[in-house]
């Protein structure tokens, strides 16, 4: 099993679980992907795209429970990152986790499984 994650609001996540489907955040939608990153990944993600913003939610996934739709693709540096070409249903999350920034701003995820 290989876990990989998605970081978003708490509104993002609560509405999700209320309609059933996640759809993906704005940036996702633009996309045309939900972009999810694997656990050596996630903690630069959370800086990169995250820093300064509270009242976020880490979500695990099975990789191999999405099927299909999701797709390895080169990223950022050339590295292969997890893309989902579907939405994602909470049914397919195996863990939840809120985030609390450090000093900086920047969400910490702690130590993550992969």
């Amino acid at each position: 099993m290989t876990l990989i994650y998605k970081i978003l609001s708490r509104a993002e996540w609560e509405a999700a679980q209320a309609t059933g489907r996640f759809d993906g955040s704005a940036v996702d939608v633009a996309d045309g992907f939900i972009h999810l990153s694997a656990a050596d990944q996630a903690q630069e993600t959370a800086a990169k795209w995250f820093a300064g913003q509270a009242d976020l939610v880490l979500l695990g996934v099975e990789a191999e429970a999405l099927g299909p739709a999701l797709k390895w693709e080169a990223s950022r540096g050339g590295a292969l990152f997890p893309h989902l070409y579907r939405p994602l249903l909470p049914a397919e999350v195996v863990s939840q986790a809120s985030l609390d920034l450090d000093a900086d701003g920047v969400p910490q995820l702690g130590g993550l499984t992969a």
